[in-house]
């Protein structure tokens, strides 16, 4: 969870009251104003959306942030590069188009994917040594992803002392094409009602035993 001294606030004009996740907004914001942030060792004790109806929803407005965010900074691409540096203008590219893309591409490949397998032609001797190796270094990328990301929430949950949480990383797979979903609903906010926001409600509930 962010957390921000007034007086950095003000000095970087705050956040766009038109963005619907404000801290993408905010986290470029500052690094344009030359600003450093953090982190500090802590935990957050959130609850997670409790139904599939609401998290596609706060998903959906995450991501319509993270586009609006993108367009609005690259209104003068020439402008954030000098503020930014080229190093950081470069990190900017990287992260917000391949979290923008990567979900929309993602049921994409599978489509295909199925087609070619269904049809014979992904092992078919008529396909070009280049389109064959473009296939299975797409396949490849995909199952590195998969097996790195469950590697990594694996380690987390296992720090955390709750290894009975890794057997639903074998969900991994379907949550990513619940995350291209939430990207597709975003798109489509972002033309037609772009500045609508998904409230995300919380159920109380007893607190947690923190270990």
């Amino acid at each position: 969870m962010p957390h921000f001294r007034r007086v950095a606030l003000e000095a970087v004009l705050a956040w766009d009251p038109c963005n619907v996740t404000e801290d993408a907004d905010l986290g470029i914001r500052l690094s344009r104003f030359g600003v450093r942030t953090g982190v500090f060792v802590s935990t957050t004790w959130e609850e997670a959306p409790a139904t599939f109806r609401v998290w596609l929803r706060q998903r959906t407005r995450w991501l319509k942030g993270w586009m609006v965010t993108y367009l609005v900074h690259m209104r003068a691409p020439r402008r954030l590069m000098s503020e930014l540096g080229l190093w950081r203008f470069t990190g900017f590219q990287l992260y917000m188009v391949s979290a923008i893309l990567s979900p929309l591409v993602h049921p994409w490949f599978f489509a295909l994917l199925v087609y070619d397998v269904g049809s014979g032609r992904l092992m078919a001797a008529s396909v070009g040594t280049i389109e064959a190796g473009a296939w299975w270094l797409a396949v490849a990328t995909l199952i590195a992803s998969y097996i790195s990301t469950m590697l990594l929430g694996a380690l987390a949950v296992g720090q955390r002392r709750r290894a009975m949480l890794i057997p639903h990383l074998a969900l991994l797979p379907i949550y990513w094409l619940a995350i291209s979903l939430a990207a597709y609903r975003a798109l489509r906010e972002l033309l037609i009602d772009p500045y609508h926001w998904h409230k995300t409600p919380h159920r109380a509930r007893a607190p947690m035993r923190r270990t």
